[in-house]
Order: structure tokens, then C-alpha cells, then sequence
């Protein structure tokens, strides 16, 4: 047990200070004291081991509030997904990470729509003081202004706050004024009034997530169960067992673009899928590019 993990039950263990405390393990991978312009991606390699380790730190002891994005960090679908990777099938992909692992998903605003990043063409588009002074701080390292703004692109602040895409209106129907901020052009794709009511999108995927959260069957399992990773030495594969309540699941995410598969056994029911249909044939699971499945199952796992 390292020092930090002796920590933890004096602020979220049963006499703690809280109920929980928020998990920043993969929002904060990869920084640097000298400044963004130094801060290395986060590869679904890095994503994995960040979401393992922070689950391991805190079984027996607590519940870490888990997030992909917040008013303080760029929209997560564009951080935390491959460049080029982005889209309907990799972004609920991602939401199927964030609401099965054990522990408080929170959900901030548009996240459930999968609004993506701005593209700022000139850093006085930007408004947030820390991703001015990045950018200063980026110009005085010696990089070019192209190569400062595009780190402002990577990590501003400034990403998660333009205004709610609510529809394809004038300034996505937030305000008949003028906003503090430019609207991401992509509102007339992306946007809350086309998504509601439309069986494929995030928006729905989100609240089939909510719903098995909350599903008398399998609450007290996806709530309280045991987090136990598996598949671990398999790349770009996240994949997890929840375990309670007489009840065993299994979350496999493809985090890649290239398929891959996975030998199962004791397939017992499917409860989750961003494809319409799951190959499945002799104990060995076929998966998709950024295909993500929760699975009910009897049994163990035969083979990697």
C-alpha cells in the first residue's frame, strides 16, 4: 500500500470526511510543471492503466466520483479518443467506460450529446486567462504561433464552456443574443433537438446506460459489485468484470479502430451495445472498431 492509498479511508472510507472524492487519474495523465505545450497524450493504452489503477487504489475502501470532462477540461470525446477516431460509435464507447466502472459518474453538460472541441483559428477567439498564459508561456518556450495555438486547441478550458447545442438554430438555440463565446460550427450536426427521440444517437445511448444503472436487476451489482479487470495484456482492449449480487457482468471495450476479438464463456444475456449486432460464435467474441458490450455471464473466461 503506498502512501497516497493510506490516505484514502480517512477521506472516503466508512469514518471519512466524504462520501467521495473525484478521480482526475486521466485527466491528469501526462502533465508537465513546464506547461501544456509539454503535457504527452493519453493513448487507450494509458487510459486503461489510469482507470485499473485508480479502481485498485480505492476497492475496500470507498467510491471515486468519475468523470470524462468538466467546466475546467476540453471536451473529453476529442481528448481522450485517437485523432481522426471520433464519432457516434467511439463516443458512446467511451460513455460505456465511464458508467460501468464502479464508482459516481457524473455527466456535464453536452457531454451526453458528445459535443466535441472548438477549433479556435486565432487565440484571441479565447477567452480563458489559463489558456492565454499557456499560450504565452508556449511562445517564450520557442514554439511558433501556429504551434502555440494548436496546444491551446488540445487543452483549453475554453472548449467545454462554449454555449449549449440545444439545435441547428441561430447560436444553437442558447441565446437570441450575442454569446461570450463563439458556437462550435458542428451545432447543426450535433445538437440536443436532433438527438432526442432518435434511438442511435449518444443522447439515447446515455439513457440506456442510466436505465441499467438503475435496473432493479443489476443496480445493486453495477452500484456496489466488485471492479475486477481482465484481459489486461491485450491492447487497446478495456475490459472489466462487475461482480454482486449473485449477478456477474462483463464490459469489453474495444479502444481502437482495427477489430479484435476475446474467447468468453458462460454468455448468458446481452444488455449493451453501441453495434446492432454482436458476433459471437464458439466462445470467441468478435468486437469492432471502438465496439463496447456489457454482458451478462455464468462461468469465467476460457482464453485471451
Amino acid at each position: 500500500m503506498n502512501e497516497k492509498r493510506k490516505e484514502l479511508p480517512a477521506f472516503i472510507g466508512e469514518d471519512g470526511y466524504f462520501s467521495s472524492i473525484f478521480n482526475f487519474s486521466e485527466n491528469g495523465f501526462g502533465q508537465s510543471e513546464k506547461g501544456w505545450y509539454a503535457h504527452t497524450g493519453i493513448t487507450p493504452e494509458d487510459y486503461k492503466h489510469c482507470c485499473f489503477e485508480s479502481q485498485r487504489k480505492v476497492e475496500d475502501v470507498g467510491f471515486l466520483s468519475n468523470i470524462i470532462e468538466n467546466h475546467d477540461e476540453p471536451r473529453g470525446v476529442s481528448y481522450y479518443i485517437p485523432e481522426g477516431d471520433c464519432d457516434d460509435t467511439s463516443k458512446k464507447m467511451l460513455a460505456a467506460i465511464l458508467l460501468m466502472r464502479k464508482g459516481l459518474p457524473f455527466i456535464y453538460q453536452g457531454q451526453e450529446l458528445g459535443m466535441e472541441n472548438m477549433v479556435f483559428s486565432s487565440i484571441s477567439e479565447v477567452d480563458d486567462v489559463s489558456s492565454l498564459d499557456e499560450y504565452q508561456n508556449a511562445r517564450n518556450a520557442g514554439l511558433s504561433e501556429e504551434q502555440a495555438l494548436k496546444v491551446i486547441n488540445r487543452f483549453s478550458r475554453d472548449h467545454a464552456r462554449t454555449p449549449f447545442q440545444w439545435d441547428d438554430g441561430a447560436n444553437a438555440g442558447f441565446t437570441s443574443g450575442t454569446p461570450w463565446l463563439q458556437v462550435n460550427p458542428n451545432y447543426t450536426q450535433i445538437n440536443a433537438k436532433a438527438q432526442i427521440g432518435e434511438e442511435d444517437s449518444v443522447f439515447s445511448f446515455y439513457k440506456a446506460l442510466i436505465a441499467l444503472h438503475k435496473h432493479p436487476d443489476y443496480k445493486e451489482t453495477i452500484v456496489y459489485g466488485a471492479f475486477e479487470p481482465v484481459f489486461e495484456d491485450q491492447k487497446n482492449l478495456l475490459a472489466f468484470y462487475r461482480k454482486g449480487e449473485g449477478k456477474t457482468l462483463l464490459v469489453i471495450a474495444n479502444y481502437q479502430k482495427s477489430p479484435q476479438s476475446v474467447f468468453v464463456s458462460g454468455y448468458k444475456k446481452l444488455l449493451l451495445n453501441n453495434y446492432p449486432v454482436m458476433e459471437y460464435h464458439q466462445n470467441e467474441l468478435g468486437l469492432m472498431g471502438y465496439q463496447v458490450v456489457v454482458l451478462e455471464i455464468e462461468g469465467h473466461i476460457l482464453k485471451v
